[in-house]
């Protein structure tokens, strides 16, 4: 038997409720897979405070905010991000996620990406499906 099973087949159809799977997310910062779209995952994640400075050489991420507010960090500005409104980090754009008093966020990103991009560290985490 192998040491790690892989990951669970999504169903060919299924239908997904957010707030039931908010509510499975037990930790700030920890994104869980809630489903795929050919190689892009789609992952829940609760926030709040602020996360780290990173990049993502090679891939593009979608911030959808659900409930909440995010504000975005970059270099040059900072770009408030409400409910119903996304924002797109291409590849290589340092950024930092903030949550000043909480976000639900849905994270559209090419299966395998880290959390904490190239700065890595103890808040990196694996994503878990849901």
């Amino acid at each position: 038997m192998p040491a790690s099973s892989p990951a669970p087949t999504p169903a060919p159809v299924r239908v997904f409720n957010l707030t039931h799977g908010f509510e499975m997310i037990a930790k700030p910062w920890n994104p869980a897979i809630a489903g795929q779209v050919g190689n892009m995952h789609v992952k829940l994640a609760r926030l709040e405070g602020e996360f780290i400075w990173h990049a993502h050489e090679y891939e593009d991420e979608m911030f959808l905010v659900h409930a909440g507010r995010l504000v975005m960090h970059l270099r040059d500005r900072l770009v408030p991000v409400n409910p119903g409104e996304f924002i797109i980090i291409s590849a290589g754009v340092e950024h930092k996620p903030e949550a000043p008093d909480f976000a639900e966020v849905l994270l559209f990103e090419p299966a395998g990406t880290k959390n904490t991009g190239d700065a890595g560290g103890e808040r990196t985490v694996e994503a878990q499906w849901i």
